[in-house]
């Protein structure tokens, strides 16, 4: 049986006067780590626009801060108090200047935002969070690696990992319940100080205390007031604002997201009087008659429930993502139609509900479903993206009753845009759609395509495809906003200052050391960046699978994480086979999911295809860790290995741009790329944990 000969660096660490031994330390310091990144994630993104399209951005920071902050641990001299202080401080700063900003200048890819733009430009303000985001996870990242210099290599990775499971498991429980931000900063508060104020004489407990809590009382303090507004709440996705008022008479309530008008909850008949485009799906289907059966995806606060009442729905499936916003429709629409005992509510993803249903349709809908934010951990990935793909629309082809119809509206800003909708439709259907657009500036369209062509009556035919008119986006390339076929200047300009500022900040950092100490590591570098995109890659293969929702998304991290864990638990107490041998099993999991790619697992029954997605997913992702706790455990540094392979975490979440212009299938060719350099990069004989 294998054990865990490491011993702890032999450096020397300044005296840790923590009321905590060792090993609750590391639990602690690696949660409050974990649990910071998805609270700043959340909340920098609820104030700062961009981040909602961008939130892999302060991922990115999140990744270079802990990466120094490991570095730095085995030369720093003092408690790192800058971190609650920058917390606090960036804190204060977004609170002062929050940003509503209108759709990028970059015309190849569309953001659905509002239409004015308050508070820094872009270029101001997302250097600012990154920088920050780094400088604040540094700290909590340099109490893990003083713990990691006191303990043996897997000793001490298995206990971050399992504080890391109790940060994920802590932020989940909290969204689950709704809780509002001050939640967050309160258990922030509470765990800084515990780790950061040392028992030692008054005075310096004292100094230690106000550097800490007064930074952090700032904090709590917006917080508080964020969180104690009447009219703000918070899903799992969203900060959510609500405002109601009258005009003509008409009761209505605006919602707005993360600074976002995004919905009016208006009574069905006002809408079809103002805005009577609503109602065309419902005259250009089924021939004009009446749909017994309608499933509704995006059905948000009910406006397009009470409309298919009002159009004579005998029951309406409604499938909302957000239950924040479905709840609000449910207590607050004028219509009331979430009471009404025709509309059954889901709370799903629309494509995953598609998935498990059998029930048909005679019109499916899909009605303003733009979420204006990203899936967290995936650099490109709406909520609403497997939504609008070829295969998305086959699917709800094998919904409609003989005789049904699909449809779809919204603001789509571009005619190109427009033009690809309707290519996909007929791509799904066999022939063209209707297509309505609606106003002079042509931004607002309804698509409206029959089982056959007979079941739908077009007022005008759409023209067909032009020259410029993209390709149906794929499952593989679900990238209905990017109108090229090349990865945006805007990301590539972005990601090559996010690059910069990483050599540039573990260079500083590191004291001109850094390098010099990571260089014998390089291949723990590469396994960290393969890593990341194979964590992204079963990110968003899940959310195909199972649906786009935070639980599949918190539920695949904190797969990840277990079966991180469950690696290193039987490198430390079983003997495993040689360094080569795991790489072969570590290729044919990459070869596996490759051959059985997400579109073949659709096919199958949920627990069948949940079994077998888990199996293709995790296989590499086991084989991986194994490969890194058996290297980890020999090497001479362990916070100089641990921080290069953290830091290769970054350059693998820069990579996860890639998919923009290969696909996500062509993230795996990029991961075995980065492990093939990373099993050449090996020092050879390495890699023997004793018995």
């Amino acid at each position: 049986m294998a054990v865990d000969s490491s011993t702890p660096d032999q450096i020397s660490v300044p005296r840790w006067h923590s009321p905590l031994a060792v090993r609750p330390r590391l639990i602690a310091s690696s949660a409050l780590m974990l649990f910071l990144e998805l609270a700043l994630i959340r909340w920098t993104g609820s104030n700062v626009v961009h981040l909602s399209y961008f939130s892999n951005f302060v991922l990115l920071g999140s990744f270079l801060g802990i990466g120094i902050g490991i570095l730095r641990s085995s030369r720093a001299r003092r408690l790192p108090y800058y971190s609650p202080i920058m917390l606090g401080l960036l804190v204060a700063v977004i609170a002062w200047k929050p940003v509503t900003v209108n759709r990028g200048s970059d015309s190849s890819v569309i953001y659905f935002t509002s239409l004015n733009t308050t508070g820094p430009p872009t270029w101001v303000i997302l250097p600012i969070v990154f920088v920050a985001a780094a400088v604040i996870l540094a700290g909590p990242a340099e109490l893990v690696g003083r713990c990691f210099a006191e303990l043996p290599r897997l000793t001490a990775y298995r206990y971050d990992l399992i504080g890391s499971l109790l940060g994920i498991v802590c932020f989940t429980g909290l969204s689950f319940l709704g809780a509002p931000p001050i939640w967050w900063g309160a258990i922030v508060t509470i765990t800084f100080l515990v780790l950061m104020v040392p028992q030692q004489k008054a005075t310096a407990t004292a100094l230690s205390a106000a550097l800490v809590a007064a930074p952090l009382l700032v904090m709590v303090g917006v917080l508080f007031h964020e969180s104690t507004r009447p009219e703000n709440s918070w899903s799992p996705y969203y900060k959510v604002q609500t405002s109601g008022f009258e005009w003509q008479g008409v009761p209505l309530l605006t919602i707005t997201v993360n600074g976002v008008p995004h919905q009016q909850a208006i009574p069905a008949d006002a809408r079809l009087q103002w805005e009577p485009q609503y109602g065309l799906p419902y005259e250009r289907a089924n021939a004009g008659k009446a749909p017994k059966n309608v499933l509704i995806i995006g059905a948000g606060s009910g406006s397009d429930v009470a409309i298919a009442l009002k159009k004579g729905a005998e029951h309406v499936d409604a499938v909302e993502i957000d239950p924040r916003i479905r709840d609000i429709g449910k207590a607050k629409h004028p219509d009331h139609p979430y009471q009404d005992p025709r509309v059954t509510s889901h709370i799903d993803d629309g494509r995953a509900f598609l998935s498990r249903t059998d029930k048909k349709y005679d019109l499916i809908m899909l009605a303003l479903p733009d979420s204006l934010t990203l899936v967290n951990g995936a650099s490109s990935l709406r909520l609403e993206s497997y939504l609008f793909t070829q295969q998305a629309f086959e699917s709800a082809k094998e919904h409609l009753a003989p005789g049904g119809a699909f449809a779809m509206y919204n603001y789509y800003r571009e005619t190109w845009l427009i033009d690809r909708l309707a290519l996909t439709a007929e791509k799904a259907f066999g022939h063209k759609p209707c297509v309505d657009k609606v106003g002079d500036n042509l931004q607002q369209a309804v698509v409206t395509v029959g089982l056959t062509e007979a079941d739908q009556t077009c007022g005008t035919a759409w023209a067909g495809k032009t020259a410029v008119t993209p390709p149906p986006a794929t499952d593989n390339r679900p990238f209905l906003y990017l109108f090229t076929d090349r990865i945006p200047s805007l990301y590539l300009v972005t990601l090559g200052l996010v690059l910069v500022a990483g050599l540039i900040g573990v260079g500083i950092a590191g004291g001109g050391s850094s390098y010099r100490r990571m260089r014998p590591y390089a291949d723990l570098f590469l396994l960290g960046a393969g890593f990341m995109l194979l964590e992204t890659k079963s990110i968003t293969g899940f959310a195909l699978l199972f649906g786009t929702t935070w639980v599949v998304n918190a539920i695949v991290f904190a797969g990840v994480l277990v079966a991180v864990l469950a690696a290193v638990e039987v490198t430390r107490k079983f003997k495993t086979p040689p360094m080569k041998v795991m790489y072969g099993v570590l290729a044919a999991g990459l070869l596996l999911s490759w051959v059985f790619p997400d579109s073949w697992l659709l096919s199958m029954p949920v627990g069948l295809r949940a079994l077998v997605a888990v199996v293709i997913a995790f296989m590499p992702i086991f084989a991986a860790n194994v490969i890194f706790a058996k290297r980890f455990t020999d090497t001479a540094d362990g916070t100089a290995s641990f921080g290069a392979n953290l830091l290769g975490a970054m350059l693998g979440g820069c990579l996860e741009y890639a998919a923009l212009l290969i696909g996500f299938d062509g993230l795996l060719i990029i991961a075995a790329l980065l492990y093939a350099g990373a099993f050449l990069l090996r020092p050879k004989g390495s890699s023997v944990i004793t018995t």
